[in-house]
């Protein structure tokens, strides 16, 4: 039985694995955020990706705000309340210490994508085998999105990022395990495997430590005045794990990160079987 709710929620969704898969979002998950938010329901895009990465068709549904770089940026009502960037000593010495081992990454802002020039070769031959396998169609998505022009499309090359303001790392290619470079940096830069799976321990997320989507919810949370028991999370990876924590009903999707289903309140299905969809059903968002 689906438990209906009269009082307005606020919904915050991930997308990749969640709202969206392969770049695509089913038009189940699309009705679902149109029809809650006329019911006066708040829908916010809550992503690992920095905004320079999410797709205008993806917000094309419709949203209140948009929490980006998993908690470093938050928008809400075109209003900025938070956009957080490494200090620019810790930045610099980032880069050195990942251009020292000749890793394969990428400096991730709200504006852009930043990558060493020639990066854009080894990703390609790095995530080109991760994504050779992946399914052209799987009955709900058209997945004819390349996710490889999915990360290069918004990418800015140079031959020295020292300078460069960013926000978070992502690592898709190190001789040197991450976690040993890690320990070069103090205690103000955190490591979260990446979300290919596939990579290992050559790949992960570096970010600033204390920063996760759960922070950009409370900030959104100040900011409008919304009562904690409203606040609803969906999400599949390990950057999700705050945010289901911090939700009053967090929900993980079917077959995401272990840590992530362990602290779920609820399981629902991927995006090729419409789960956002069904949550939003089950909880009573949509009538």
């Amino acid at each position: 039985m689906p438990s209906q709710t009269a009082r307005p929620r606020a919904i915050f969704l991930d997308i990749d694995g969640t709202y969206a898969d392969h770049g695509l979002a089913p038009a189940a998950h699309v009705n679902a955020v149109r029809t809650a938010r006329k019911l006066g329901h708040l829908v916010f895009v809550c992503t690992g990706r920095p905004l320079s990465m999410v797709p205008t068709h993806i917000l094309d549904a419709g949203f209140d705000g948009t929490i980006t770089g998993a908690g470093a940026r938050v928008e809400v009502n075109g209003e900025i309340l938070k956009d957080a960037r490494f200090e620019p000593e810790l930045a610099a010495r980032i880069v050195e210490a990942l251009d020292a081992h000749h890793a394969a990454y990428i400096l991730e802002a709200p504006e852009a994508l930043y990558g060493r020039i020639g990066v854009d070769r080894r990703l390609r031959e790095v995530l080109g085998p991760v994504f050779a396998g992946r399914p052209q169609h799987d009955g709900v998505l058209s997945t004819d999105v390349d996710p490889l022009e999915d990360i290069l499309g918004p990418m800015q090359y140079g031959d020295d990022l020292r300078n460069t303001s960013y926000a978070k790392v992502s690592c898709f290619d190190s001789p040197v395990p991450l976690t040993h470079l890690m320990e070069s940096f103090g205690p103000n830069v955190g490591l979260i495997p990446s979300s290919l799976s596939a990579l290992g321990d050559r790949a992960g997320e570096i970010f600033m430590a204390g920063t996760h989507k759960a922070v950009g919810i409370q900030a959104v949370e100040a900011r409008l005045g919304l009562d904690r028991a409203d606040i609803i999370a969906i999400g599949d990876s390990a950057n999700d794990i705050e945010m289901l924590e911090y939700a009053a009903v967090g929900i993980a999707v079917e077959g995401g990160h272990p840590a992530v289903l362990a602290v779920a309140d609820r399981i629902t299905a991927p995006p090729a079987g419409n789960g956002v969809a069904l949550a939003f059903a089950e909880l009573g968002l949509l009538g």
